[in-house]
Formats: structure tokens, sequence, C-alpha cells
């Protein structure tokens, strides 16, 4: 059982996606309902309400009429010599080594661009603690003439009141002086 899922799973994959995708496309069944994947065999059925659908047929793996598969021969190797490995040897060299610049070119461009943000990170951090201690400064010179108007407002009713404390006792005493 589990080698008929495997050789299943192994069949799906090799299918044509193609067909199938063509199916969902087309209503209509394609006259040729039958397909054949070596072992594998796809049959068309009736259209569902859900859209196609396909029986899946498996063949048995020991049938006469099917062809024993040819294995795969691997390409005959040849003796390299001396020199042709020198070349590839040195080619693979020249790969590393402008691999290795293409690498080191990037990072030097990175580490320069890294530079840059900080440069404009600092210069940004600067003009920012400028800005902040100007405005410090404005609000603590406005702060002070605020205070020095304040206290010269208080002062100058100081003065009124002293002038008008003044008046009173001059009037006080002009009236002892006018009565007594």
């Amino acid at each position: 059982m589990a080698s008929t899922v495997s050789a299943y799973t192994d069949k799906i994959k090799e299918m044509s996606m193609l067909s199938l995708l063509c199916s969902c496309f087309y209503t209509q069944p394609h006259p040729n309902s039958l397909y054949q994947y070596g072992d594998l065999e796809v049959k068309s059925l009736n259209k569902r309400a859900s859209g196609q659908s396909f029986e899946v047929i498996l063949k048995d793996d020991q049938s006469p009429d099917k062809p024993q598969p040819q294995p795969l021969l691997s390409p005959p190797k040849r003796e390299m010599s001396l020199e042709e490995l020198q070349k590839r040897l040195e080619a693979a060299e020249e790969r590393r080594k402008s691999q290795e610049a293409l690498v080191l070119k990037q990072l030097a461009e990175k580490r320069e661009h890294e530079q840059d943000v900080l440069y404009k990170a600092r210069e940004e951090n600067n003009n920012f603690s400028k800005q902040t201690e100007e405005k410090l400064n404005h609000k603590m010179e406005l702060n002070k003439e605020n205070r020095e108007a304040h206290l010269n407002a208080l002062k100058q009713r100081l003065r009124e009141k002293e002038v008008h404390a003044a008046e009173v006792r001059r009037n006080k005493e002009l009236q002892a002086d006018l009565s007594g």
C-alpha cells in the first residue's frame, strides 16, 4: 500500500499541470478524455457542481505490456589534463577574487553610507540642541523682563500709596489744626 501511495504521489508530480489548469478554464470536456502517463491513467469524469473531476488509475508495476525503464546513464568521464585543471583552478580563483572584491566594495559603500547617516544625525542633534538653547535663553530673558516689569509696577504702586498716605496725614493734621 505504501509503495502504491508513493508511486501515486510521484506520478501526480509528473502530471502536466497545464492539462489540469486548462480543464478548469474550459467547461466542455476535452474530446480526448483519457490520459496516460506511464503506469498512471487519468480519466475525465462528468462535470460536478463543484468543478471538473478526474479518476486516477494506477497500473500494476508487473504488467507485461509495460516497458522496463532504462537506467540513466551518466556521461562518460573524461580525464582532464593537468593544464585543464590548472586553468579551472585559475578561473575559480579569479571568480573568488572578483566576488571578494565585490563584497569588499559593497561593505565599503555601506560603511560610507553609515558614516554619512551618522554625520547627518550629529548635525541634526547639534542644530536641535542650539535651537533648544536659544529658545530657553529667549524664554529666560522674557521671564526676567516680565519680573522686572512686575517689580517696577509694584514699586510704582507703593510710591502711589506712600504719596496717598502722606496726603491723608497732611489732611488729618490740617483738620486737627483747624478744629483745634
